[in-house]
């Protein structure tokens, strides 16, 4: 059982001190594995060989790439990071586990899309030949997973899936737990998104369909696997609360989400298609904005705002603009986005998420009212738009922004929209599917806290695994169990 010192700081029994100790042994050996398998299956792109005469290729590739990844870098770490720290007394764990996710998720999933892209090519050999002094190719017939700016950035998108999941179960898993989250849903996002753009050849500029929607639903059906389906008991946690200043700081995170949004949408695309996105991402944004002020202002009771839409449905624009960012929508199109996203997200946190807790859905942060609606109105937005393209809009740049309609054996207007269609049903099967098998694996006992906890005048052991519990809720919306945290200054 654990037990209060009387500050913000509990002592946990011998077997709580065991667990903790469990993170390292996982993380330290992870850490090793990806020193080896980076030795045996990575090398640099390319252009950034040293030697390889390519010094003019790799500074205009550094010039037009990398300040959009350090904007989406920024979104990563500090954007989702500090839109976490709503939870009065889990601000330490917000940003401290984002941070960790991040950089574990960087590293991982560089490898994972790297080996499920090889699979899609039966792992050709594609390693850059060393040639030695005597002329030798070495390594020339070897599969490798080349890196370069593109994969640092597809690996923030990566990141940000995760980051969202793990919105969604935000107080009620140990940092254990979330390094084993990023392990298996790293995989199940890459085979996803395979199948979307390859397969299906659907067209996701922003991310919304493989990141987003993905990211949500994958949370949610984790967060429904792991929260006992009985909402009394997360909602009814005295930990799960916000204060003035947690608040605010979470509004942190949000402006710097809104400011950088352009960058993630826009990131990978291409130079002309990069400037739709800015475009496009701006308005819906900002009529996102003043929609979700607006209708939280009708819908709340005595008409005042609150700052849980205010702090998320702002930035639902974003995301449902996503699909479509770097398509002909028109301006007067992205602004509808906007207007249906601020509406739908504000709705969401109002009417649809209380109504969902009744079946043991227990979203922390929101996330199917941030990512995982406006990421289906994306979807849904990309279709019709995919239906409605034609030459008169795109030119001949049409096969450049569907690639799957280039060439005289192109696809036409209407089997894009359903392959569109088809990329979202496949994210919400294999997003949901995965979420369940990841939350029934977490919840071993070897994952959780293995206490004691009292409650209804009977003790409950956590050493006995029957898939009925999580971890103990006692250290859920908590720093205290997992952090140092300074004494409380009598604000709290």
């Amino acid at each position: 059982m654990l037990e209060s010192d009387g500050d913000n700081n509990v002592q946990p029994d011998p077997v709580s001190k065991r667990h903790r100790l469990y993170f390292f042994a996982l993380s330290a050996l992870w850490q090793i594995g990806m020193v080896i398998l980076y030795a045996v299956f990575t090398d640099y792109s390319a252009i950034a060989q040293a030697r390889a005469p390519n010094a003019k290729e790799a500074g205009a590739e550094v010039d037009s790439i990398y300040p959009l990844y350090q904007d989406v870098h920024v979104m990563i770490f500090v954007g989702f990071g500090f839109l976490m720290t709503f939870l009065y007394k889990y601000g330490f764990s917000a940003v401290g586990y984002n941070f960790l996710i991040s950089g574990f998720v960087i590293q991982w999933s560089i490898l994972v899309n790297g080996f499920m892209d090889g699979a899609w090519d039966d792992f050709e050999a594609n390693c850059e030949p060393l040639i030695t002094d005597t002329g030798k190719a070495v390594n020339a017939t070897r599969f490798c997973i080349e890196i370069g700016m593109e994969s640092l950035v597809a690996a923030d998108f990566n990141a940000a899936a995760v980051l969202i999941t793990f919105g969604a179960v935000l107080g009620k898993t140990n940092p254990l737990q979330m390094i084993v989250v990023s392990i298996l849903e790293i995989p199940f996002l890459a085979l996803n998104e395979n199948i979307g753009v390859i397969d299906f050849q659907a067209v996701d500029m922003g991310g919304s369909i493989f990141v987003h929607t993905f990211g949500a639903y994958f949370g949610l059906a984790l967060s429904w696997v792991i929260s006992n389906n009985k909402s009394v008991e997360n909602s009814g946690n005295p930990h799960n609360k916000t204060t003035k200043s947690s608040d605010l700081f979470s509004m942190i995170g949000t402006i710097f989400l809104w400011l950088f949004w352009p960058s993630f949408n826009g990131a990978l695309a291409p130079a002309d298609q990069q400037y739709r996105v800015i475009i496009n991402t701006v308005l819906a944004l900002s009529a996102c904005c003043v929609t979700a002020f607006a209708v939280d202002n009708l819908l709340r009771p005595h008409h005042k705002f609150d700052m849980v839409s205010i702090q998320n449905a702002t930035l639902a624009g974003g995301v449902a603009v996503g699909t479509t960012s770097d398509l002909v929508i028109l301006p007067w199109g992205a602004i509808l986005i906007g207007i249906v996203a601020g509406t739908v997200s504000v709705l969401g946190y109002i009417k649809i998420q209380p109504w969902l807790e009744h079946f043991g859905l227990d979203d922390t942060c929101g996330v199917h009212n941030l990512h995982g609606m406006p990421g289906v109105i994306a979807a849904i937005g990309g279709s019709i738009a995919a239906a409605a393209a034609g030459e008169s809009a795109y030119g001949e740049s049409i096969g450049d922004v569907f690639g799957a309609r280039a060439g005289e054996n192109g696809i036409d207007a209407a089997a894009q929209a359903r392959f569109q269609l088809a990329a979202l049903a496949s994210t919400l099967i294999i997003s949901i599917g995965g979420g369940i098998v990841t939350g029934l694996i977490i919840k071993h006992p070897f994952f959780v806290y293995k206490g004691v906890k009292k409650g209804g005048g009977q003790a409950r052991n956590y050493h006995i695994c029957n898939f009925c519990h999580s971890s103990d809720e006692t250290t859920f919306y908590d720093d205290a169990y997992y952090w140092e945290v300074p004494p409380s200054d009598g604000n709290e």
